[in-house]
């Protein structure tokens, strides 16, 4: 039986039933596990094999990471991709999708309850599902991009619920729950917080879990960059940047894909008299050159580096992307995205 849960927010007498989040409600009391896996196998077509084949020196093949996490306190260990034990409940499995999208999928031990968190690729996504001996139950869709909601339709069989944006859900395929900003719900001891991040697209949301300190973004925000801003006005990108700004500098900041090498050149460019910038530059390119990723990262290190999140900080970063002095923060906000849209 899955248990009931309250959604509160726009509606706060509405009931989901049937709905049960399944990431991270334990970690006050035991360790969380999170794998990175790359997939092994071709995918359904041949345009995904070969993208997917492009990025195989970016992880070791047939192998993976696995991170065991006291509060997202990461250390690393090399396990086979075949091996699905966790020591601790709750586990987050990440994996390449597509070129370069992450996909996620977040797995209640107690419950067997599965979430994914967009889904890029069916295919990728059934993968990690048989590998692990896991049933997906839950959706959570990010924005209406296809390569978040392309695997909607084909994952959606019996008892699988998908929950998108509100502000989005005529472009989410199989949505069953809309949700808006200021959402909440919980699951067990875990308490989540839906957040309109809009900008990249106009009603993009992001899954927060403060308790857990934990946040998956989509596209809104990247390691060292955030998404381009296709639909979205700087206005609302910029308040977007900065709610996400204000999380707990230990949230782990879980976003869709793999861009932290080519974002790292931009923001060395533009502001290089950040130290704590460089050192993490330094940082990124070894872990690439080990074929490591780079996702997911901290609040706190991306509030110091980030150059999206620095516009309204940092008189060097204003003043290499045009700022001048009558310019909004919104206006500063535009400047750095166009920057880097040309870099």
């Amino acid at each position: 039986m899955i248990p009931r849960m309250a959604l509160q927010g726009s509606n706060p007498n509405r009931k989901l039933s049937g709905f049960a989040f399944v990431a991270f409600s334990c970690l006050h009391r035991s360790n969380l596990t999170c794998a990175a896996f790359h997939p092994s196998s071709p995918v359904a077509s041949q345009k995904q094999t070969s993208s997917l084949f492009n990025l195989q020196d970016s992880f070791q093949s047939g192998s993976s990471k696995l991170f065991s996490k006291s509060r997202f306190s990461i250390t690393s260990r090399a396990m086979s991709s075949t091996d699905t034990s966790c020591p601790a409940s709750f586990t987050v499995a990440q994996f390449l999708c597509l070129s370069d999208n992450y996909g996620y999928l977040i797995h209640d031990d107690a419950t067997g309850h599965t979430a994914a968190v967009d889904t890029p690729d069916a295919y990728a996504y059934k993968k990690e599902l048989d590998k692990r001996g896991w049933k997906l139950t839950h959706i959570f869709n990010t924005h209406h991009h296809s390569d978040h909601v392309g695997g909607n339709l084909e994952l959606k069989t019996d008892g699988v619920q998908i929950y998108g944006p509100a502000k989005e859900q005529n472009r989410i395929p199989g949505i069953d729950v809309a949700v808006n900003e200021g959402d909440t719900f919980e699951f067990g001891g875990t308490k989540g917080t839906i957040m309109d991040v809009g900008g990249h697209t106009l009603g993009h949301i992001a899954f927060h879990f403060p308790d857990d300190s934990a946040v998956f973004v989509g596209d809104a925000l990247f390691s060292l960059g955030c998404g381009r801003m296709f639909e979205g006005t700087p206005p609302q990108f910029w308040n977007s940047l900065k709610k996400m700004r204000t999380l707990p500098d230990e949230t782990t900041i879980y976003c869709a894909h793999e861009y932290t090498e080519s974002n790292a050149k931009f923001a060395a460019s533009v502001e290089p008299g950040n130290a704590q910038l460089m050192a993490r530059v330094a940082e990124i390119k070894d872990k690439r050159s080990r074929g490591e990723p780079t996702v997911p990262s901290k609040m706190g290190e991306e509030k110091a580096t980030n150059p999206f999140l620095r516009i309204d900080i940092s008189n060097e970063l204003r003043k290499n992307v045009g700022v001048v002095e009558n310019d909004s923060e919104a206006d500063a906000f535009a400047k750095v995205r166009r920057a880097k849209d040309t870099f």
